[in-house]
């Protein structure tokens, strides 16, 4: 498995909380914050539920 980094872009201000929850789950706590995680199928559909909110690549 490779790795994929994750950035948040965009405030989560106006965001459902489960949506501010999963940010917090992913280990992002401000904006333009990095983070690196594990390409695994479960960090990979949190991505996907904010992907509106953040920006991720492969490393």
């Amino acid at each position: 498995m490779g790795k994929i980094k994750i950035t948040q872009i965009k405030s989560k201000i106006g965001s459902n909380a489960r949506q501010k929850r999963t940010l917090e789950a992913l280990g992002i706590r401000k904006m333009h914050q990095t983070v690196e995680h594990e390409d695994t199928p479960q960090v990979m559909g949190m991505i996907n539920k904010v992907r509106h909110l953040v920006k991720s690549e492969k490393i």
